[in-house]
């Protein structure tokens, strides 16, 4: 009797076609998957965008309930103080910048006119096919259109969205204070089914997807910072109406990396031409150019260090995703969001090649 069994008929599925259709059903599946689960991820981005922002915020707020902790108070007064603290800073930007807005909007409206009305008669002067009598009439429909365009449905609509962002707002403050209260309770809760070595990998992850979320949460809001400090000390000086509005503009975009400070820079840019002429307006993008290449090339490096660094290809498909999304709130988030899958990828992987290595 011979020692080999017959191996009979090779089957179709062995050959390198075979594996080949394999392969590709497995990619059409995993694209449908993923395509089904961005599909039901945002049908409840009402939730999961103020949980991204809670968790986001307790990675960064962490380390002061910590502290206060050390210094003998309890945890439930620590997270109070640090959640009070956190919301009175963003409460009192945003009262100055509507200060700031009603107390200069007179001074705004008088020179955006006139800068308006200056437009229009250099383009009537130009090559350009428009004359300044039809430049006047379209500004003017463009006023009328903002002023008294709105109807019964569009005010509805309008409540409905700050409704929505209220709802938001106070699911992400209840999810933040529980986060910062019982968040390792709740992660030693999730991670309790497992045992041995998967155990160990996933508690490294977790570790280093919180140090990665509170490095990014507090290095981009340094460098949005510096770009608005800097942008701003420009604005100031050289008159540009609105600057405390503008410079708080630029600080949010500074959150949104590579684009974010540049967008709201030229928006700063676009106010001064307006208002103040061109001159001013060269003056102010040559300031934003500068503070860019400032933070770029020296700053970023040095404060964000390795620990949230990402290819800029990688950044640039994160920005959009996260843009189609949730917009603006999305390309915020897309980020720090694949910084941290990275981040845990990256650590399982350097898991599971140390005990290959072991074994």
């Amino acid at each position: 009797m011979s020692a080999h069994q017959p191996t009979g008929r090779r089957s179709v599925w062995s050959t390198g076609l075979g594996h080949a259709a394999v392969k590709l059903h497995v990619l059409i599946f995993g694209v449908f998957a993923a395509v089904i689960a961005v599909m039901a991820l945002s049908a409840v981005k009402l939730v999961l965008i103020p949980v991204l922002i809670a968790l986001l915020l307790t990675a960064a707020i962490s380390p002061l309930v910590h502290l206060l902790q050390r210094r003998g108070l309890p945890k439930s007064a620590a997270t109070f103080i640090s959640l009070f603290v956190c919301l009175a800073a963003l409460l009192g930007t945003g009262a100055a910048v509507a200060y700031s807005i009603y107390t200069q909007w007179d001074k705004l409206r008088a020179n955006s006119e006139a800068g308006l009305s200056r437009l229009a008669e250099n383009i009537a002067r130009s090559p350009l096919p428009f004359s300044e009598q039809e430049l006047r009439q379209a500004r003017e429909n463009a006023v009328q259109s903002i002023t008294e365009g709105m109807s019964l449905s569009d005010a509805f609509a309008a409540l409905n969205t700050v409704a929505t962002f209220l709802t938001a707002l106070l699911l992400m403050i209840v999810v933040l204070f529980f986060f910062l209260k019982d968040g390792q309770a709740m992660w030693s809760f999730l991670i309790r089914p497992l045992e041995g070595k998967r155990l160990e990998r996933t508690r490294r992850a977790g570790k280093n997807a919180v140090e990665t979320m509170g490095a990014y949460v507090r290095g981009i809001s340094i460098i949005a910072l510096i770009d608005a400090a800097g942008i701003g000390l420009a604005m100031v000086l050289l008159g540009v109406p609105l600057a405390l509005p503008l410079t708080a503009i630029v600080f949010l975009g500074g959150f949104i990396p590579v684009i974010g400070a540049t967008v709201t820079g030229l928006l700063a840019v676009l106010v001064a031409f307006v208002t103040n002429g061109a001159g001013t307006a060269l003056a102010l993008a040559v300031a934003v150019v500068l503070v860019q290449q400032l933070e770029g090339n020296l700053l970023q490096p040095i404060i964000m260090g390795k620990s949230v660094k990402l290819h800029p290809l990688v950044v640039l498909l994160a920005l959009a995703v996260g843009a189609i999304l949730a917009g603006v709130i999305g390309a915020i988030l897309a980020v720090p969001v694949a910084a941290v899958i990275w981040t845990v990828v990256k650590t399982w992987n350097t898991e599971r090649d140390s005990v290959w290595q072991q074994s």
